[in-house]
């Protein structure tokens, strides 16, 4: 027999960003506990508002599956003597377990035959176990800080107010958290404050819905919420910004939405447009409206948690709200732009980025000095983005950035275009933080992607160097983000420069005996290290990187191309096959102590079977044949060519023995492998494909 689940969490409001991520790990975590107390259920069903952490189970046995329970004890041998009599250790083991030795069974192993103890236990009422695996739950959820209150000794995320725990249509009875349990839910802390008993664990939804003014499902209320902005949106011909995060924010803080236009005094919008929408999303959780051209219009669009008989003074009242942040906002804007933004570098010099790293002036200095170098190489006039190097960091001392850190780079690109700066500075001082997340922007100009490219570099080094390294999920200084930055510019640009050499130079404008002496290769193996992640989200396989970075190479955009060639090689008939040849090649080559320089040719006056003569002169051929494509970095062409040698590969190995007798033979053979392999090193090491 079974019957729904209901268990309900009330509290006071929960953290909003957390929200999430505590509904789906108590709906886990309960599910798990069901399952490890043998007890068998279906599919379950999330809430979560701001006020509860739910879960509807459906078809939940009412009691657990019956347990085998299984005691060893002596050895046969042990148990019983010569002439068949029980011993007193058969003896008390029988009088242990409660049962006659004529009840105790045997059991082969592979160490002998053994005298055991079976029985079958019956599941207990899974009403009377709910207590406990809600406590469990509660328990394993992931909350950084618990709090305590009242006079209990009871910890959550926040104080508990009810509990509603529902089997069927029975109330289970128990204690959470030090509330005793009931069937009451509660509705809408104004609309529906009173209690609401739950009928039946199924209807509770509905009975939310239907006069409790709480929609309980997170993903239902989203939709809500979606759905009413965009009838705003149509009806007053407006586009409205609706972000992915401040829409599940602002879905975790309600729990029955009503959205509203608000407006404000268009003199506020003399302010640059990321100012207002910056205040509008982090203070206030509104939603900015634009104009069809995309221009920001002096409204916005806020979500109420009630359904007002005025909503004109809710209106009212938020537009209040918003006023002074924006005067301020005005104030910082007009008060920073009195002088240039070169005149905040100054400021940099006491500003300290890491006490063994020094002050942020003393960064930016090297950012421009590596900046330099990489645009010297990169075809980019290396005195602008010497010029934007200096000036990116100077909006960090200047009131608006320090009211809001997150437009950091954004201002500074408004500063210096205030000041007159080229239009290409100002944007690169833009970009510097691109890409702002792993899937993020990239800078869309060359001194942007120089900038951007260099400041990650220093970072990486410097960091690295004074021993600070990432350790398990601790990455203080972001250096996983700016691995993964460096990669995408390298690779999606493409630039194609090579990262020893970028990395040599950014550890050369440190102090000297600053930094580590393994710094730089330290960076190297880290960098590559990144790429395994980034190419596994593209659904590249792991054994193409890994096969790629073991031949060598840091050029990363030509590593690149290198794994496209080698994920495309593995669908061709004879990958398999040269695959598993080149690694016996590797096994062979790694059980001699000998050494070949890589232009050593075996002697042809020493092949004695025919397979290797056809092999040789393939391998010749194919090095005249593949060499040209090398040049070109055709490397997809590298290995379809490559690929011709699998007939002549196979041969080989099943006509001729490598390991011969004849010393001067063996070695002959050998350096034959050593040119066969180089062939494929110029693209990866294809024995790692698995």
């Amino acid at each position: 027999m079974t019957k729904d689940l209901l268990i309900e969490i009330g509290t006071e409001e929960l953290p909003p960003l957390s929200l999430q991520d505590l509904a789906v790990a108590f709906a886990r975590g309960v599910a798990e506990q069901l399952t490890a107390q043998g007890i068998g259920h279906g599919s379950y069903s999330t809430f979560c508002t701001p006020r509860r952490l739910a879960i509807l189970v459906s078809g939940v046995k009412v009691r657990q599956a019956e347990r085998v329970i299984s005691r060893r004890g002596p050895s046969v041998s042990a148990a019983f003597d010569a002439a068949g009599q029980p011993t007193k250790a058969v003896v008390g083991f029988a009088r242990s377990c409660g049962v006659a030795v004529e009840s105790l069974e045997r059991e082969e192993s592979e160490k002998g035959t053994w005298i055991v103890f079976r029985t079958v236990e019956a599941g207990a009422l899974t009403a009377r176990l709910i207590p406990q695996i809600v406590e469990l739950a509660l328990a394993g959820l992931p909350i950084a800080k618990r709090m305590r209150w009242g006079a209990g000794d009871a910890e959550f995320v926040r104080p508990v107010h009810w509990v509603c725990l529902v089997f069927g249509d029975e109330a289970i009875p128990g204690t959470i958290m030090g509330i005793t349990a009931g069937r009451d839910t509660f509705g809408h802390r104004f609309h529906a404050p009173g209690p609401r008993a739950v009928t039946h664990a199924s209807r509770y939804p509905e009975l939310l819905r239907d006069g409790g003014f709480v929609e309980p499902s997170f993903e239902q209320r989203r939709a809500l919420i979606t759905t009413q902005v965009a009838q705003i949106a149509e009806e007053n011909g407006v586009v409205v910004d609706l972000p992915s995060d401040l829409l599940d924010e602002v879905t975790a803080l309600v729990e029955w939405p009503v959205a509203f236009v608000g407006s404000f005094d268009e003199a506020f919008l003399s302010v640059p447009a990321d100012v207002l929408i910056e205040t509008m999303q982090k203070n206030q959780k509104y939603f900015p409206v634009r104009g069809v051209d995309g221009r920001l219009r002096a409204s916005f669009v806020a979500i109420c948690n009630i359904e007002s008989k005025s909503p004109a003074e809710v209106r009212k009242g938020n537009e209040r709200v918003l006023r002074p942040r924006f005067a301020d906002a005005k104030f910082f804007w007009e008060q920073d732009r009195r002088r240039p933004l070169a005149g905040y570098f100054s400021e940099l010099e006491s500003v300290v980025f890491q006490d063994k790293l020094g002050s942020v002036a003393d960064r930016s200095r090297r950012v421009a000095k590596l900046g330099t170098m990489i645009a010297t190489s990169s075809a980019v006039d290396p005195l602008l983005v010497e010029r934007a190097a200096m000036l990116a960091k100077c909006d960090l001392v200047t009131s608006l950035v320090i009211e809001f850190p997150s437009l950091q780079g954004v201002m500074g690109g408004y500063y210096a275009e205030h000041g007159g700066e080229p239009a290409v500075v100002c944007s690169a001082i833009a970009q510097q933080y691109y890409p702002r997340s792993a899937g993020g922007e990239l800078p869309g100009t060359p001194i942007g992607l120089v900038l951007a490219l260099a400041d990650r570099l220093d970072l990486l080094v410097g960091v690295f160097g004074i021993g600070h390294r990432p350790t398990g999920a601790k990455d203080p200084y972001g250096l996983r983000r700016a691995s993964i930055a460096i990669i995408r510019i390298l690779v999606e640009t493409p630039l194609d420069l090579d990262l020893h050499v970028l990395l040599a130079g950014a550890v050369a404008h440190f102090p000297p005996a600053r930094l580590s002496q393994d710094t730089a290769d330290a960076v190297f193996v880290y960098v590559l290290a990144r790429l395994k992640g980034y190419y596994q989200e593209q659904g590249v396989s792991l054994d193409c990187v890994e096969a790629v970075i073991a031949a060598g190479g840091a050029v990363i955009s030509q590593l690149d191309r290198r794994i496209r060639a080698v994920q495309a090689f593995r669908n061709l008939p004879a990958s398999e096959s040269l695959a598993a040849a080149n690694k016996r090649i590797s096994n062979i080559l790694a059980k001699t102590d000998i050494s070949f320089a890589p232009d050593t040719s075996p002697d042809p006056l020493l092949f004695t079977e025919s397979a290797e003569r056809q092999l040789w002169q393939s391998v010749c051929q194919l090095e005249r044949r593949i060499a040209p494509l090398i040049r070109s970095e055709d490397f997809s062409g590298v290995l379809v060519r490559l690929a011709e040698l699998r007939e002549d590969v196979d041969a080989f190995f099943e006509q001729v023995m490598v390991m011969c007798e004849d010393a001067a033979v063996r070695e002959n053979r050998l350096v034959l492998l050593m040119r066969l392999q180089a062939l494929f090193l110029n693209v990866a090491d294809v024995s790692l494909l698995r």
